[in-house]
């Protein structure tokens, strides 16, 4: 629908990209440029049947987001504040 009504490039943003059934063939069908998950779930087998998937490292946050919970540190910081 997207495409239909004028977007040149589409792209789909995942928390956690379960892909499951047939959702490899619908990506692979789909006018996606791409679909981007996080690396909360290992993504290496899909992406070998899907050029459509790319993942971003959240491995960073996450530990950061930990280390400040056991510090009681404030985890609201990290929302203006990424580390990369």
């Amino acid at each position: 629908r997207l495409v239909s009504a004028g977007a040149t490039k589409v792209y789909a943003i995942l928390t956690h990209g379960i892909f499951s059934g047939p959702a490899i063939s619908r990506i692979n069908n789909a006018s996606f440029e791409a679909v981007v998950v996080t690396n909360t779930i290992p993504q290496e087998e899909k992406m070998k049947h899907c050029p459509k998937i790319q993942f971003i490292d959240i491995s960073m946050i996450l530990a950061e987001a930990i280390r400040r919970t056991h510090n009681g540190e404030s985890v609201s910081y990290l929302f203006s504040h990424v580390p990369l």
